[in-house]
Parts: structure tokens; C-alpha cells; sequence
């Protein structure tokens, strides 16, 4: 474990991520009933109601784990700065947080859109600290 001490914040990042997805998850079959449900029992595509922003809240979750899992194992295990890959992994929480709230409580596309930016840019710079020190 020692080898692995000095990505605390990575690691905690990691954890804190394993907890806010399926938090979201729960909050996204908060509010729905029959008549804002499609027939595959997603809430119909409208921004305006809180059911629909809270379940692609939920969904964009999803989507974004394996990458960052991927690309925060990959800093971790080849050794990358763990300065950088701590950074890099809590920014991530940080801005991720961030956009689930925007998501959920409000409409706003501008916040939503820089959470989701911050957060691809940390994915993507943790995949490039993973690959240079591997190489």
C-alpha cells in the first residue's frame, strides 16, 4: 500500500466517484410516474422538468466513469506524477459535483456544459500522464 499512499486524493477521488453514481442513480427515479415516462420508462426528453435533467444527470455519469477509471488507474499504476494525477482526479469531483447540481436544480447550459468541459479535460490529461509514464 505504500506504493500508493501518495495518490490519497486520486484514490479518494475514486471513492467519492463509486458514491456519487449511484446517489445520482437513486435520484433519478425520484419523480417519475406515467405521464412523463416514454415507453422504454425514461422520462420524456424536456429540460424544463427536473425528473428528465436529474436522469441524464445520472446517465452522463455513467458514461464518463469508465474513462476516468481507465484513465486514473492507468496515471496510478504507471507511476505519473502523483501531484498532477491528484490534482487532475480531484478537480474531476470537484467539477463533476458541480454539474450534477447545475443539472439537476437548474437549466442552466452554460454551467452544465463547463462542468462537463472541466471534467473531459481532467480525464484527458490523467490518459496523457498515464501515457507518458508509461513510455
Amino acid at each position: 500500500m505504500e506504493a500508493f499512499q501518495a495518490y490519497s486524493h486520486a484514490l479518494a477521488s475514486l471513492a467519492l466517484w463509486a458514491i456519487l453514481v449511484p446517489i445520482l442513480g437513486m435520484q433519478s427515479t425520484r419523480g417519475r410516474s406515467a405521464e412523463n415516462r416514454c415507453a422504454c420508462g425514461k422520462p420524456h426528453r424536456n429540460y424544463a422538468d427536473p425528473v428528465y435533467r436529474s436522469e441524464r444527470a445520472f446517465m452522463n455519469a455513467v458514461e464518463t466513469s469508465g474513462p476516468f477509471i481507465a484513465a486514473l488507474m492507468a496515471a496510478i499504476l504507471t507511476g505519473a506524477s502523483p501531484f498532477w494525477v491528484n490534482l487532475f482526479a480531484s478537480v474531476f469531483i470537484l467539477a463533476r459535483v458541480g454539474m450534477a447540481v447545475a443539472h439537476i436544480k437548474t437549466e442552466n447550459q452554460a454551467l452544465r456544459s463547463a462542468g462537463f468541459a472541466t471534467g473531459l479535460l481532467c480525464v484527458l490529461a490523467l490518459a496523457v500522464l498515464g501515457l507518458v509514464a508509461a513510455f
